[in-house]
């Protein structure tokens, strides 16, 4: 960020995941140390021998929240986006905006699969004619950013970034840029994705990324437990509203932190495997983009999936990229432990626990941690919420993706 750059402010949050169908609610939830994951209620284990038959689905509805008619133009990952999307605005106070100045960035890191799969089914079973004529617009990547832009008349651009687990933090991150280059005064963005299907679930639990806690799902998504096996899939959506500060305070909105600081690097190393290289350049990136120093982190919402590899290897990347010497005050999180892995929405709805903790000064527990890992580098909030310090702090948000996408934010307080 240049001096000359417009600051950029968080004043609207909804969200729509397994802890709760706003954010009030999640945030709740989450402080409770509420564990989302059960066995799902259907016979997919049975018919298509999955070896995993649990996950975190989300905790309502949609159509208590969305009209049968507009509920059948969107995939079930558009269908939480867009009800994510309303509460954030309305949060935001319904800005009003010209349209050439507000913008929309909310991607997925898979997209519409339960529309590709379900009308593939009718095309092999019924014939092409039966197939739904919304198809495509419902399973591309782009349709809830689609969506979302034509619900708020958003004319300053409309962008969808796929960059698998790291979607909705990147969404966040380029959000940010739109508004510091001037391209727009108000951006809504986020992420989200709806992939409970048994398509996934095999292909995650056959590359051995789940946990195959049958027995006890509740506990499966353990961070940092020394005997984590992997992560519990998730599905939801978060979306943010961000403006520049000086809009935002001329007409009067409330803010809850500011947007301070973007990372974003590529691994170039290996399509699934995490490498300590290209998150600390994200990290590095995204303190000095924020004009801090690491010693004002508080508080890192981690990426944190519960693999046995990845979580250690992000710990000693923020570590390396902040200082031995700095990282004794920070306090990690992963929220993943109650949530799962939302896999597109992960980032954007982590953003959003990122400015609660910042807003309320709790920072929320790792749940289901029984043995700590001997080698975790950082203080973890172990099973119970914590209090931030007073004064000014900052949070680090990481999301990094298969495919070497490594993202991290960074939010300051108001």
């Amino acid at each position: 960020m240049t001096d000359q750059s417009p600051r950029v402010v968080v004043t609207g949050l909804g969200t729509f995941n397994p802890l709760g169908t706003d954010a009030a609610t999640s945030w709740k939830n989450a402080l409770d140390g509420v564990s989302t994951a059960t066995t799902l209620d259907n016979d997919w284990a049975e018919t298509y021998g999955l070896s995993v038959d649990f996950a975190c689905t989300v905790a309502g509805d949609p159509l208590e929240f969305l009209s049968r008619p507009e509920a059948r133009k969107l995939d079930p990952s558009g269908q939480y986006a867009m009800i994510a999307a309303r509460e954030a605005w309305k949060d935001a106070g319904s800005p009003e905006v010209d349209p050439l100045r507000l913008a929309t960035v909310v991607g997925a890191g898979i997209g519409g699969v339960w529309t590709m799969l379900d009308q593939w089914d009718i095309v092999r079973e019924r014939g092409a004619r039966r197939v739904n004529p919304y198809t495509v617009p419902m399973l591309m990547p782009n349709s809830a950013s689609a969506h979302i832009e034509i619900e708020f008349g958003a004319k300053a651009g409309s962008h969808t970034p796929v960059s698998a687990c790291a979607t909705g933090a990147e969404s966040v991150a380029w959000g940010m840029d739109m508004i510091r280059n001037g391209r727009a005064d108000v951006v809504i963005t986020g992420g989200t994705d709806a992939c409970i299907h048994p398509l996934p679930l095999a292909g995650f639990a056959n590359i051995r990324a789940l946990s195959t806690r049958t027995d006890d799902p509740k506990t499966a998504s353990r961070p940092y437990d020394r005997d984590r096996d992997g992560f519990v899939l998730g599905e939801g959506a978060g979306i943010l509203v961000l403006e520049s500060e000086e809009f935002a305070k001329a007409r009067g909105a409330r803010i809850y932190a500011y947007a301070s600081g973007r990372g974003m690097a590529s691994d170039a190393h290996h399509i699934s495997a995490p490498s300590p290289d290209g998150q600390q350049r994200a990290i590095r990136e995204a303190i000095e983009d924020a004009g801090i120093d690491g010693s004002d982190l508080k508080h890192v919402n981690a990426h944190g999936t519960s693999t046995p590899l990845g979580d250690i290897s992000e710990l000693e990347s923020v570590r390396d990229a902040v200082g031995a010497e700095k990282s004794d005050q920070i306090v990690v999180s992963s929220t993943k432990s109650m949530t799962g892995h939302l896999l597109g929405g992960a980032g954007a709805v982590e953003s959003i626990f990122s400015v609660l903790a910042l807003r309320n000064r709790v920072i929320p527990p790792t749940i289901n941690i029984e043995n700590l890992d001997e080698n975790v580098p950082l203080d973890v909030a172990v099973n119970e919420p914590r209090e931030m310090p007073e004064g000014d702090a900052a949070v680090l948000n990481n999301a990094f993706g298969f495919g070497g996408h490594d993202i991290a934010v960074v939010f300051t307080n108001a």
